[in-house]
């Protein structure tokens, strides 16, 4: 499990939890709840903001609201062959 912060563009992976308590109900209004698959879609040449796809949207977010959202089960679509 990490931060989406971390995640590099491809990479998906399950929401399990948010770290900061102040932003949970921010992220949940935009869709970002515990069990939805989330992709890093693109990030900004000085890294923030990153774009995501999530809940069949995009979504922009600064790294410090990404830092606060857990990911697990991460993969990345250029290693996986569907």
């Amino acid at each position: 499990m990490k931060p989406l912060s971390e995640l590099k563009i491809g990479d998906k992976g399950t929401i399990t939890a948010f770290k900061n308590d102040e932003l949970f109900i921010k992220l949940m209004e935009m869709g970002c709840v515990p069990g939805e698959m989330i992709k890093v879609e693109q990030i900004a040449p000085l890294g923030d903001p990153i774009s995501i796809s999530v809940a069949g949207y995009s979504l922009s977010l600064r790294l410090n609201e990404a830092a606060a959202i857990m990911i697990d089960n991460i993969t990345n679509e250029k290693n996986t062959h569907s």
